[in-house]
């Protein structure tokens, strides 16, 4: 299979009319490397995590504001799903095509299978937009949050807003 690339992700963004901006950068794979990129302040960067439950049956890509913790248990308890825990880079590339330190919701694009349930935290729709990878750590995209869950939702990935 042949993955969406950063270039292919900007032009399914164009031609489904979605408005964002693109900042360019050296890779970077944590939070702290993205604030010390000096990232214009285009919007809100996004934390992005990918988890599996117990039995390895069901995958969540789970997006939160960049400075919140998530407690994996209560998020486990909120989608009715065994202990969480962090998933593979063996399965963040065979499920999305990602590699480490580009997590992105956009990975969904991806997900032939739409095996990958998105997870938003609820204090992210307050953002006007937000910064996220277009499935490359060295690019953010900046786009309302509305226009990445209809994007998610359009592919056929479960999407869903929760109180992280």
């Amino acid at each position: 299979m042949e993955f969406v690339t950063k270039e292919a992700v900007l032009k399914i963004l164009r031609d489904k009319g979605i408005p964002f901006e693109v900042t360019e950068h050296p890779a970077v794979y944590t939070i702290e490397e993205m604030e010390a990129a000096g990232l214009p302040h285009s919007g809100d960067i996004c934390k992005n995590l990918f988890l599996r439950d117990a039995k390895g049956k069901r995958h969540f890509l789970v997006s939160l504001e960049k400075d919140k913790r998530a407690d994996l248990g209560r998020l486990a308890e909120l989608l009715g799903c065994g202990k969480l825990s962090f998933a593979s880079e063996e399965r963040l590339g065979r499920l999305l095509g990602l590699r480490r330190g580009a997590v992105t919701p956009l990975g969904v694009l991806n997900d032939e299978d739409c095996a990958v349930e998105l997870v938003f935290d609820r204090d992210l729709a307050s953002h006007p937009r937000l910064g996220v990878h277009p499935c490359d750590n060295t690019a953010t995209v900046w786009l309302a949050p509305a226009d990445l869950e209809r994007l998610a939702a359009e592919k056929g990935n479960p999407v869903c807003w929760l109180d992280l």
